[in-house]
This record gives C-alpha cells, sequence and structure tokens, in this order.
C-alpha cells in the first residue's frame, strides 16, 4: 500500500516534467495542480505491476480538466503533445524500477 511520502515523490517527478500544450504554450502539471491527481491514479498501476501503455492512455482519459472557468471539460490525454506521454511513460517505468 502507497504512502504518503511515495506518491509526494511521484508526483513531484510528474510536476515538473510534464506539461500540456494549450497553443503553444506549457503549462506544467505541477502548476495545474493535476501532478498529485495523477499519481495517485498510477500508485497502484505501478504497485500491481498493471503499468502498460493502455493504462496510462485510460488513465489519462479519464482525468477531466476544466477550462475556460469551468464551461468545458477537456480529458487531460487530449492536451499532452504525444512527447510528454512518451516521457510520463519513461517516468514511471523509471520510477516503478528504482521504487517498487
Amino acid at each position: 500500500m502507497a504512502t504518503t511520502r511515495e506518491i509526494e515523490t511521484l508526483a513531484a517527478e510528474i510536476a515538473d516534467k510534464i506539461y500540456i500544450d494549450v497553443a503553444k504554450w506549457h503549462l506544467y502539471l505541477g502548476d495545474a495542480h493535476l501532478h498529485t491527481t495523477l499519481a495517485e491514479r498510477f500508485y497502484p498501476l505501478l504497485e500491481d505491476g498493471d503499468l502498460s501503455e493502455d493504462n496510462m492512455q485510460k488513465v489519462l482519459q479519464d482525468v477531466s480538466v476544466p477550462i475556460g472557468g469551468g464551461r468545458k471539460q477537456l480529458s487531460l490525454v487530449d492536451l499532452l503533445p504525444m512527447q510528454c506521454q512518451i516521457q510520463l511513460m519513461d517516468l514511471l517505468e523509471e520510477f516503478q524500477k528504482e521504487n517498487l
């Protein structure tokens, strides 16, 4: 079972490395306050050895990001450039190797 410290460590890794791309502006997930949510959702997959590209995509698809003052919701998978998705998968695999 994950401790708060382990989830915070994973969240910190995600916070300043993965970003949303909007009109060529990069909003890092830490600044968007999405890093902890992702860490909480990914950690059980890492613990159970269930990390896969499909499972990562499902998590990203399930995270809704409010835009326009909450008037619209977009899936996080639609806001992350492909390069960031690849980086995220690499980051998760590395975290799993080093910490679990």
